[in-house]
């Protein structure tokens, strides 16, 4: 070994070359001992391994010369030799016409199979490094080089090295290489493994898949279309097979011959193909076979459909469907047999390749249908034949009309409409929804629909929404509105939506569940600005009509609004203009209203936390959606106004001239809490605009967070206070903040009197996330806080559940929506960090301090990632078994949800933890919370599952426990107590586990 080294070291550094290494090695290679020849022989190849790339020309020449002689040699030289052809091959300066030599030795001199596994990969990446650097001169061999290859491949086994030939392999037929007279023994060396039976050993350290040997196989089979004659045949053969996975490949392989062939490679085999696509389409039970079937049939289909006619020839498409169509189209007229799903699937598979296709299957099946539909009078019958409908209707990406052809379904248009009309007047649930589908299938595609019929459409709709109680009529509805909508605005505008405002503030006695579908309807068919610039103030008039008293709306409808309204700024995502017209007319008016409420200081339910917790995502989605300048200028008149009291863009202004709304007022918290609307505002902007006037706003925050005495108004001002800091840039203006507000939380928190340690202790958690989010230095030092606050006699347990929103995503603030920093794995970063400080703290804590420990770390915990959970619970075993004993059934089901991944797959210090684990298990089985009894229950599970030897001692105990669960009242506590019996009842008995 050590002589390697210094050879390779030695020829490297230009000490002496690659042929005077020949020569010092001159009596080792010519030595009569074939042992000696071949020690020395490995020594050159071992060097060349490393040193190819330093070689010159006529080195290279003088050591393949060498080389290929050295073939001809005792057998044991052999594979050392291959090894230094391998690194001859790698060099750029190969001498022309020596890739040619090499081969010809190989093939001549070399019986590949009688190799070794190294040996033969060898020869395999020989021939992989020479088509690529010098594949002319190999397509000079002609047939040769592919009748050597297939000698050298002839019955190769190893998995590893198979790749390596299919990859050869692939490389001769997709690069042009010509196979002569070869092409069925090219085909026979690589179908003889066809379909792939591979399962991978135990811990394989090649990971090898069977996937990768199917999928370099078949680029191999489907690649030329000169195999066909043989491919076709054995894919037929192989389809007879009783194996699931051989049929899968089969058909799979059949689907990939599809863009390679011709209908002429086809047109011999094309009955035989469709017999055997039936056969397992019709009889198969298994959703892959049959998959797989129909993207042979549509691939078929398809490479038919390329076919040129001419006048003296057949459409092979036109016949092939025939076959199709004859087999298939009876099926449809008998909707309460089993066949007439294959059958439609089928026929809608072979629709959907191609253009042509469609017209042809289009044209034979939907009249049929349609006739089938009006004379059967069942509504399940009706349905079904809908259901089929639907899939002809939808067209796929290969059937649609190229530009400037009618779609197929222009002329069956009345008919269809005709049906799909009758069906909504149907009183069957399903039929109604099938029929919306359909509707929803011909709106989708541009000019199908006439405005006659798309007016009788939303109609028809319009009366569903109002008439139809049902939840699945209504949501199908909604569906298929917002979907028609987009395409058709004007029908909407015009029909729909002053029926719905007619509706909505239609009298007092009006169903409040008609009303609540009227306001839901609104939004999905707001997707286009002129729809939205309709139904937007038919919401905000509903909002203003709550505020002034004059109907009877609820809080839910109020709410509910506010719902619609934000799914409609959501399409300001996509359309300029929409966030325009929240930026010009919503946002101001909401702003308005919510200011009015609050002066006027009577019952208006826009004062509600609800209500305005509800406003606050219409705002803050909208605002994240605005381009720029827009949101520059939003952002300056929200500022404005909550820090100087200008009112001027507010519409209707008959406000006081003087309002302080981030004042802290004991006796009001009406104008304090607009704070939350000012969090929507700024905090949702993106991070490229500037927040004018940000110091004294963060100010103006930071007092009404400490000072605030109601919970909504300090959490918001906390909230928008974390989301300004979040998005700050790093700097000296930054840490001034920071350094400001920590020394007055500080303050706050250590002064045990005071009666604002709650606000003080609301503000770091918000800022704390602010920063924890960005990976700020500082917010380790927060977080250190909250970790010495959970101690605090009065803090303690609302810090614990503090930190569920310090590891949770927050939906107002502080989210990627909201263009907050957000870094990525924070969470896993932050536990890293921080569960030694958790384990400590609660080693040393009093012991009824203990359960705010190990709640914080069950939120803490139940917030990573899965795979992270798993790898890092068993460190923190011991706090989690802790965590089981604690009485906040809150802190059990979270440790639980935790626990049970990590069951099914037990760490080692498991084994010693298993009598406490037990004893808390079984007990929380009969906690009164349902919750708690089925996640423990699905422990106990999980544990059947450990080697038996560990378990065996507790089956008795565990069965007698789990008699209880077995009679609980509750159903799905019951379930989950048999399926863990009957794996506890199994557990060391006869053919059990």
């Amino acid at each position: 070994m050590n002589r390697t080294v210094d050879s390779e070291q030695c020829v490297k550094t230009g000490q002496f070359t690659i042929l005077q290494l020949v020569e010092a090695l001159g009596l080792s290679l010519t030595s009569s001992q074939p042992q000696t020849r071949g020690r020395g022989v490995q020594l050159l190849s071992q060097v060349l391994q490393e040193c190819y790339s330093s070689l010159s020309e006529r080195e290279v020449e003088v050591l393949i010369a060498f080389y290929e002689n050295r073939l001809k040699d005792h057998y044991v030289i052999t594979p050392h030799v291959l090894q230094g052809l391998k690194a001859l091959t790698k060099c750029s300066v190969l001498p022309p016409g020596s890739a040619v030599s090499i081969l010809r030795s190989i093939f001549q001199d070399v019986h590949v199979q009688s190799l070794m596994l190294a040996e033969r990969s060898c020869v395999y990446n020989i021939l992989i490094n020479l088509m690529e650097s010098r594949e002319e001169e190999l397509k000079g061999l002609g047939a040769d080089f592919v009748f050597g290859f297939v000698q050298s491949v002839d019955g190769e086994r190893d998995p590893r090295n198979l790749l390596l030939a299919f990859q050869v392999a692939r490389n001769i037929i997709h690069r042009g290489y010509d196979l002569g007279k070869f092409v069925e023994e090219l085909f026979e060396v690589t179908s003889c493994y066809f379909p792939i039976d591979f399962s991978p050993p135990p811990n394989d350290p090649h990971r090898i898949t069977k996937e990768e040997l199917v999928l370099s196989l078949r680029a191999v089979l489907t690649g030329t279309p000169r195999f066909a004659e043989f491919l076709l045949p054995l894919i037929i053969e192989k389809l007879d097979s009783d194996v699931q996975s051989a049929k899968v490949d089969s058909l799979q392989t059949l689907a990939a011959c599809g863009p390679t062939y011709s209908h002429k490679e086809l047109a011999e085999f094309l009955s035989g193909l469709w017999s055997s696509i039936r056969r397992e389409v019709f009889q198969t039970a298994s959703e892959r076979v049959e998959s797989a079937g129909l993207s042979a049939l549509s691939a078929i289909t398809s490479c038919l459909s390329r076919s040129v006619l001419s006048s003296d020839s057949e459409d092979s498409l036109q016949v092939f469907l025939d076959l199709v169509l004859k087999d298939c189209q009876h099926h449809l007229c008998e909707p309460d047999l089993k066949l007439v799903w294959p059958s439609a699937k089928l026929l809608q598979a072979a629709a959907g390749a191609s253009y042509r296709a469609s017209l042809i299957v289009t044209a034979a099946v939907i009249p049929a249908l349609l006739e089938q539909y009006n004379n059967r009078t069942q509504c399940a019958q009706r349905r079904t034949l809908l259901e089929v409908l639907q899939g002809f209707v939808q067209p796929t990406p290969f059937s649609r009309p190229a530009e400037g052809e009618e779609s197929v379904l222009v002329e069956f248009q009345p008919t269809l409409c005709i049906v799909v009309f009758s069906a909504l007047v149907e009183s069957n649930t399903g039929l109604q929804v099938t029929a919306m589908r359909v509707l929803t299938a011909l709106g989708q595609q541009p000019g199908l629909l006439a405005q006659t019929y798309v007016e009788k459409a939303v109609d028809h709709l319009t009366r569903l929404i109002l008439e139809e109680e049902d939840a699945q009529v209504s949501s199908a509805v909604v569906e298929c509105s917002g979907s028609l909508a987009h395409l058709h605005p004007k029908a909407f505008i015009s029909r729909m939506i002053p029926q719905l405002k007619e509706e909505i503030f239609s009298d007092l006695a009006s169903n409040g569940a008609v009303r609540q579908r009227c306001v839901t309807a609104l939004a999905p068919v707001s997707s286009q600005l002129s729809v939205v610039q309709e139904s937007a103030p038919v919401l905000l008039q509903l909002l203003a009509s709550a505020h002034t008293g004059s109907y009877g709306f609820t809080l839910e409808e109020v709410t509910s609004v506010c719902i619609s309204l934000q799914r409609i700024a959501e399409h300001a995502r996509g359309t300029e203009e929409i966030g325009q017209f929240f930026h010009d007319i919503i946002i101001p008016r909401l702003l308005g209203l919510a200011l009015q409420a609050a002066l006027q200081n009577h019952s208006s339910p826009l004062t509600d936390e609800a209500v305005l917790s509800a406003i606050v995502p219409v705002i803050s989605t909208a605002c994240a959606a605005l381009q720029t300048e827009l949101a520059s200028h939003m952002a300056a008149q929200v500022v404005t106004l909550f820090l100087d009291g200008d009112m001027s863009f507010l519409p209707e202004n008959a406000f006081p001239s003087q309002i302080q709304l981030l004042q802290s007022q004991a006796e009001s918290r009406g104008l304090s809490q607009l704070v939350c609307l000012l969090m929507a505002c700024v905090c949702s902007l993106p991070r490229s605009v500037d927040i004018p006037e940000i110091n004294r706003l963060l100010v103006q925050l930071e007092e009404l967070s400490c000072t605030c005495p109601h919970l909504f108004s300090y959490t918001f001002a906390a909230k928008c206070f974390a989301g300004l800091i979040n998005k700050r840039p790093a700097g000296e203006a930054l840490d001034a903040v920071l350094e400001r507000v920590l020394k007055r939380i500080s303050v706050e928190l250590e002064n045990v009197s005071s009666s604002q340690r709650t606000q003080a202790f609301t503000l770091l958690l918000w800022v704390a996330k602010a920063l924890l989010l960005r990976y700020h230095p500082l917010s380790t030092v927060l977080t250190d806080k909250l970790f010495a606050l959970l101690s605090d006699p009065e803090l303690g347990c609302k810090v614990a559940d503090g930190f569920c929103i310090l590891m949770s995503d927050s939906p107002d603030v502080l989210n990627r929506n909201c263009h907050a920093d957000v870094r990525i794995m924070y969470r896993q970063r932050f536990f890293a960090e921080s569960s030694t400080k958790l384990v400590q703290g609660f080693n040393s804590a009093k012991q009824d301090k203990k359960s705010c420990y190990l709640k914080a770390l069950s939120h803490i915990v139940n917030n990573l990632p899965r795979q992270v959970q798993l790898t890092e619970l068993p460190a923190l075993l011991p706090l989690l078994l802790e965590a089981l004993s604690c009485p906040d059934q809150g802190v059990q089901l979270s440790t639980l949800s935790c626990m049970q991944p990590v069951l099914l797959e037990p760490p080692p210090a498991l084994n010693n933890q298993l009598e406490g684990l037990f004893s808390r298990l079984l007990a929380l089985t009969t906690s009164p919370a349902m919750k708690v009894r089925i996640a423990s229950l699905r422990c106990v599970n999980a544990l059947s599952r450990l080697p038996e030897h560990m378990i065996l001692p507790f089956r008795a105990r565990v069965l007698k426990a789990l008699d209880v669960p077995l009679d609980d009242k509750k159903r799905l506590v019951r379930r989950e107590a048999v399926a863990a019996r009957g794996e506890w009842f199994l557990l060391g008995s006869p053919g059990g586990r």
